[in-house]
């Protein structure tokens, strides 16, 4: 896909097609990491990271699993 550069104040800016992005899942707003490797720009969505907090939010009474036996230790873990 050719596209063109454009200026934006000091800097140069390149239009994302929404097709691409929806694919790479970039967004508006998404944090992307832009780097240089062999002079092409390499453009990588940034992946979110995630509390203890936010990822335990959506546990509820309803979908926790109960416990189950993993059999006996079979190596050095701890008891």
């Amino acid at each position: 896909m050719l596209t063109k550069t454009l200026k934006w104040g000091n800097s140069l800016a390149v239009r994302i097609p929404k097709v691409i992005g929806t694919e790479c899942g970039i967004e508006e707003n998404s944090s992307v990491e832009i780097s240089l490797r062999d002079k092409q720009i390499i453009i990588m969505p940034v992946k979110k990271e995630y509390s203890l907090k936010e990822l335990l939010a959506g546990v509820t009474k309803d979908n926790i699993h109960s416990e189950f036996d993993t059999g006996r230790p079979v190596g050095k873990e701890a008891l």
